[in-house]
């Protein structure tokens, strides 16, 4: 082999062993951790089992105890209600009920209301003061971002020029 081929197989040898070594640490850690998780699930199923025997332990041992253990009444019978839900007085109470003409034009007075609001609020929206207005505002947002533009670029080639100007000085002097 002459010279000019020694140089490149040597990079493709070294370049294979570097890929061997990382697919050999990465099989090692694969297996590694495939052992970790079998080790540790079986601990989990052992420490489950564990702890079905205790629950069954004490399950038979309540089981004795409500069994052997004598009947007593609780020492304060007063029962606390918050709400009045069963009581005959709240059941008979008549529910007002309202007429179906009386429904009709209350709907009907609700939803012209409702409409009437909705129209006002359009046309005052549209009116040509409002349009005027919105358009003048328009107009002066944009005249202001333009001069902000303008501004910025003015101070953008002033910054390109002194660092241009610094460039050169720092140039001379070494030349």
């Amino acid at each position: 082999m002459s010279e000019d081929w020694t140089v490149p197989a040597w990079t493709i040898v070294s370049a294979l062993v570097v890929m061997l070594l990382v697919v050999g640490a990465l099989a090692v850690a694969t297996v590694r951790g495939r052992r970790r998780a079998l080790r540790d699930r079986a601990a989990a199923q052992a420490e489950a089992e564990a702890l079905r025997t205790q629950v069954a332990e004490i399950e038979r041992r309540l089981d004795t105890a409500v069994a052997t253990a004598p009947v007593t009444a609780p020492a304060d019978d007063t029962d606390y209600v918050i709400t009045r839900i069963g009581e005959p007085a709240a059941l008979s109470t008549p529910v007002p009920a309202v007429a179906a003409p009386l429904f009709a034009d209350l709907v009907l007075r609700e939803s012209v209301v409702q409409a009437a609001s909705l129209v006002s609020g359009l046309r005052r929206a549209l009116a040509p003061e409002a349009r005027h207005r919105i358009r003048f505002e328009m107009k002066r947002e944009v005249k202001r971002s333009r001069k902000q533009r303008r501004a910025d670029l003015k101070e953008a080639r002033r910054e390109r020029e002194a660092r241009q100007r610094a460039g050169l000085d720092t140039e001379d002097p070494a030349a």
